[in-house]
């Protein structure tokens, strides 16, 4: 520091530093060469290579053998060898089950292992329509509005408060009835075009609510054949319930029951349509257990019709997906029960 202060008040008068440095190191006037080479210029002893220690004779085989492999000598076969001997045997375990599946207490089959299949006879394109008995079993419809979930029953409270809202209470109830009537003449609409009255059916329709229904449906009905029964009654014997079919044919080739349902709101994916699915997989055990149809069903049609006329959706439901919501309609069923 003393030196730094020393050197900063030379420099203060011109050629001070300058003459300070010339004499001791040469004659003629070079202050910038002789500063320069006052500098002290310190360096550290280079440290010894420890591998120089090393008996490059004695390892030369090991270190060539080494560097000549271009990949690594681990096999998978050596790798799971390794394995083995550090960790043991992989211990094998079954998945863990998935937490909420529920299983019915009284199982039984979706399709009938015992039942009977008749030849089909000479009167078979004639649909079946069995009517419905009342009587003391419960309708699939009623098992399936009275165990509705928490969750659906607030959904649906909800919509019915903002329609009385709108429409008022009497309003509402003349909305509704008009719903279950235009539900009416769209299935019976349906079941004329089946009958091969299609003239009847669309002069029905040209002049009310139900020609837009149709026109929803007209792509879906091309795919449709061979109808068995229409608006016919079913039962289960073993599991005592019952429910009317609307009706069960072949869709692209596959034997369905097929539920036709009405909407305003587009309900393009299954889920949309709440427990629709579950009413049709209670239909198709009923069939497959009822004595009065001589044939079984695998699969399962939830068609959703507009009102405006808009692309019907048809759901198509798999042997396996009706599987699982026969699963679950079992477990409504016992609920119900339980309840009653």
């Amino acid at each position: 520091l003393v030196r730094m202060q020393f050197l900063q008040i030379l420099s203060r008068k011109a050629g001070s530093l300058e003459v300070l440095f010339q004499i001791p190191f040469c004659q003629k006037q070079f202050p910038y060469t002789c500063l320069s080479t006052s500098a002290c210029v310190y360096s550290k002893k280079k440290k010894g290579n420890s591998y120089d220690q090393v008996d490059q004779e004695k390892y030369k085989n090991l270190v060539h053998s080494v560097i000549s492999y271009k990949t690594s000598a681990q096999t998978p076969e050596t790798i799971l060898e390794e394995d083995n001997l550090l960790y043991g045997p992989p211990a094998k375990h079954t998945p863990p089950v998935k937490a909420g599946t529920r299983t019915p207490r009284n199982w039984v089959p979706f399709i009938n292992p015992s039942k009977r299949i008749l030849p089909a006879s000479s009167d078979s394109d004639v649909p079946m329509k069995i009517r419905l008995q009342r009587t003391k079993m419960p309708s699939v419809t009623r098992i399936l509005q009275q165990t509705l979930s928490p969750q659906q029953v607030f959904y649906l409270e909800r919509w019915k408060q903002k329609m009385i809202e709108e429409l008022g209470k009497e309003g509402f109830e003349e909305y509704t009835k008009n719903l279950f009537l235009q539900g009416e003449l769209f299935h019976s609409a349906l079941e004329s075009i089946f009958l091969s009255e299609e003239t009847a059916a669309r002069d029905q329709g040209e002049d009310d609510v139900v020609a837009g229904y149709l026109s929803s449906v007209e792509r879906v009905l091309a795919d449709i054949s061979e109808v068995k029964a229409l608006e016919s009654a079913v039962h289960h014997e073993s599991l005592q319930y019952l429910g009317l079919v609307d009706c069960v044919a072949k869709y692209q080739g596959q034997l369905c029951v097929i539920d036709w349902k009405t909407s305003e709101k587009p309900k393009p994916f299954l889920q949309n349509t709440y427990d629709n699915p579950l009413q049709v997989a209670a239909y198709i055990g009923a069939i497959n257990h009822d004595a009065n149809y001589d044939f079984q069903v695998r699969c399962g049609l939830v068609v959703v019709a507009y009102k405006d006329g808009s692309p019907a959706h048809p759901h198509f439901m798999d042997p396996d997906l009706c599987s699982q919501y026969w699963n679950k309609w079992l477990l409504r069923l016992e609920e119900y029960m339980d309840k009653n």
